[in-house]
């Protein structure tokens, strides 16, 4: 069989590999009313090897047909079965495959999800679990398509602007998150972009045609909360003239964000957990039980492990919250990625305002780079964005930009934790701004630090600073502005 080939829209096929028969029994059991399911052993029940090859995968799935695939496996045949799905995502990437394993560790099912497969799944087996993600699959279009570029554009991800190790390897995950439809809980300080990817993902997956509906838990009274979220029926209280579907109902088919989900009332956070667990729930003055398909989303700016142990937040919706986590790192965690921003906004906003501003003076650039954004990257766009509204000039200088006052984190701190990172911070940015004044030039920082190379270099290397990010900070300032008086300077290329 090949891509080309059609196959019967109500056929599943089971390959179990290790799994008990009870667990095949109840997944039969979830399908069966809606599909032709064919459950075969794909294993041959001694030791581990797995009694396959190309050629029997290839006459199995040609023989069968099916829409879609379940790999179900056993904890000790895990590698196998991804040498199996592996197979399949080569000669059979039409027909989505789902994997149903024992374990739950999100590193786990994001490996399945990069391997190819469509999405996972976990015991225990439950209908309200299963059935959602089976339609989604069956129902859904390839995002290779002539939308492809419109979703991308509307997920945000051209925001999501950065090129430090830490950020990426959690920006990079979206796309493979997308592809599910698990809970993902993204924790990081204000300002960091959770909502944006929040929304990135949304717009990556099969919802995207659905709503997607931001909700701030903290801004919503406590006594309204179960009102916002579930909606009420007429006469429901006083006041309550006509019947108003809740923030659950009107997400329906798409995406629930849910910020600064520590915040919640902890009744409403049985409730949710309800909803949740169930897709269930009901209306304020209703007797009649509704149902919602649809994903949550949740973000904090808490430490959630702190939020539970305090009785902030139920454990039980923490564990089914954060199936999938994203963690976001602060402004100053991400180095030159602060100036990569800056110009990011700079081009925006001065293009929104239609104004011809090219760049930031070297004062500002220092200025940007040595401060420690405790607003992240919203404060930094703000400030921006307040730079070139109120500028005048061909660039911005550093008497534009405007900045909060630095507030002291070391109130609770030890001396000694206090002394570690006074050091910490001396440290790294002298040597910033010795590789700044340098353009880079590893041998030219060191001598004007009087340290040898290869100890400058160690220091480099301790602080995680890139220099390749710095080098072209320094090239991009001086090659657009003079140093001695911040006028723009035109590369000779474009004046030829």
């Amino acid at each position: 069989m090949s891509k080309s080939h059609a196959i019967e829209s109500d056929r599943v096929l089971l390959l179990n590999l290790g799994l008990s028969e009870k667990v095949c029994a109840t997944l039969a059991e979830i399908l069966l009313p809606y599909f032709r399911l064919k459950t075969i052993d794909f294993y041959s029940g001694s030791g581990d090897h797995v009694a396959h090859s190309d050629y029997d995968l290839s006459q199995l799935i040609s023989r069968h047909r099916p829409a879609m695939i379940f790999l179900a496996s056993a904890a000790h045949l895990i590698t196998q079965t991804r040498e199996l799905l592996e197979l399949m995502r080569k000669d059979f990437s039409a027909i989505p495959a789902m994997v149903l394993t024992e374990g739950d560790d999100p590193d786990e099912m994001l490996a399945w999800l990069k391997l190819g497969a469509a999405d996972f799944l976990t015991l225990p087996l439950r209908a309200i679990d299963v059935l959602p993600r089976v339609w989604r699959l069956k129902q859904h279009d390839d995002l290779e398509d002539p939308l492809l570029g419109t979703r991308a554009a509307k997920s945000g991800l051209n925001e999501l602007v950065g090129e430090s190790q830490k950020f990426l390897k959690e920006i990079e995950k979206i796309p493979t998150i997308a592809k599910c439809d698990a809970s993902v809980l993204i924790s990081g300080e204000t300002g960091t972009g959770k909502e944006l990817c929040a929304r990135a993902i949304h717009y990556l997956s099969s919802r995207a045609g659905q709503p997607f509906i931001p909700v701030n838990c903290g801004a919503i009274p406590s006594d309204l909360v179960e009102n916002e979220l579930f909606g009420h029926e007429s006469g429901a209280f006083t006041g309550a003239k006509t019947t108003r579907p809740g923030l659950t109902q009107e997400a329906d088919g798409g995406t629930l964000f849910l910020d600064e989900i520590d915040c919640l009332p902890l009744l409403a956070q049985v409730k949710l957990l309800r909803f949740l667990q169930e897709k269930e729930f009901r209306s304020l003055g209703s007797t009649k039980i509704s149902r919602a398909n649809v994903r949550v989303i949740a973000a904090t700016n808490a430490d959630c492990e702190d939020a539970v142990k305090t009785g902030k937040l139920r454990r039980d919706l923490y564990y089914r919250l954060n199936v999938i986590p994203l963690a976001l790192p602060s402004l100053r965690e991400r180095g030159e990625d602060v100036l990569l921003l800056a110009r990011h906004f700079l081009v925006k906003h001065a293009t929104e305002l239609n104004k011809q501003i090219a760049g930031f003076s070297p004062s500002a650039i220092r200025k940007l780079y040595f401060y420690e954004w405790p607003g992240n990257v919203r404060e930094l766009e703000h400030i921006i964005m307040r730079a070139v509204v109120l500028s005048d000039d061909a660039v911005i200088r550093a008497d534009d930009i405007t900045l909060l006052e630095h507030i002291d984190p070391t109130q609770s701190e030890s001396f000694q934790a206090s002394k570690d990172r006074i050091v910490a911070d001396f440290e790294k940015t002298y040597i910033r701004s010795l590789l700044l004044k340098s353009q880079g030039n590893i041998s030219e920082a060191a001598r004007l630090a009087r340290k040898n190379r290869r100890a400058f270099w160690e220091l480099i290397r301790k602080h995680h600073i890139s220099v390749k990010s710095l080098r072209a900070s320094a090239s991009w300032s001086a090659d657009q502005i003079s140093r001695k008086d911040g006028i723009v300077l035109r590369r000779k290329s474009m004046t030829k």
